[in-house]
């Protein structure tokens, strides 16, 4: 099978997680809907093409190997808004977060906490289940080079450093195999993480990343497995 690589380098990313309140926390590994509306926004589709990004979305399979140390790698942004008289705040709780009683006195900053990954090096590797629908993955590729808008990784602030689009893996049997064919060189024992089924891992766990793109709602959950690999590739 054909994969394609993804590089993930940047000085922040967020992979985002379930968020609490004004905690914005992140994972390990990108979510399927992120990796949807990376590619999508690099197509130039809109917010109007929900069946085209569900579609993609369940056509999406994907593994990413960490190529540095995960916690050396976190770092939490604090940040301050000042609310006027009449705004407010969303909070998971059902209950907007205001002044009280719509007080024209400023009491305090509305805080909130972003979490972040610092100075990022993950790769990936993507394919799509059937492989001769559309989009293809050439198209994908294409896109990456010449996106129709600017791409983020996670947050809009968090710009990529380098060409996403690294190549490609010509002939992996599964997404485990394909991680080692582009992990860095001689590299031994690098976190992975890649879906059920395409590959051998200690640790499998059910991870809730997609999302509903035609009532725009986050839900449905897969299993992934999370392991270590070390690089097919040899020093030349």
């Amino acid at each position: 099978m054909r994969w394609m690589h993804l590089r993930f380098h940047a000085p922040l990313a967020a992979f985002g997680g379930e968020m609490i309140d004004a905690h914005g926390v992140i994972r390990n590994v990108p979510a399927q809907s992120m990796l949807t509306g990376l590619l999508a926004n690099a197509l130039g589709w809109t917010r109007a093409m929900r069946a085209e990004h569900q579609s993609l979305q369940e056509r999406i399979v994907f593994g990413v190997v960490w190529e540095r140390e995960v916690a050396h790698s976190r770092m939490t942004d604090y940040q301050t808004a000042q609310l006027g008289k009449n705004d407010r705040a969303w909070t998971t709780r059902g209950v907007p977060a205001g002044r009280a009683g719509g007080a024209a006195t400023y009491a305090g900053a509305h805080q909130r906490w972003r979490d972040y990954h610092a100075d990022l090096r993950l790769t990936a590797v993507l394919r799509l289940d059937p492989a001769d629908a559309s989009p293809t993955l050439d198209a994908l590729a294409a896109a990456l080079d010449r996106p129709a808008r600017p791409l983020f990784i996670g947050r809009k602030s968090c710009l990529p450093s380098t060409r996403i689009f690294g190549g490609w893996v010509t002939n992996a049997a599964d997404a485990c195999a394909a991680l080692r064919a582009v992990a860095p060189t001689s590299a031994t024992g690098l976190l992975a993480f890649w879906p059920e089924g395409e590959g051998t891992a200690f640790r499998i766990t059910t991870m809730t990343d997609e999302r509903n793109w035609v009532s725009g709602l986050h839900g449905g959950g897969r299993r992934i497995c999370e392991g270590s690999i070390s690089s097919s590739r040899d020093e030349a």
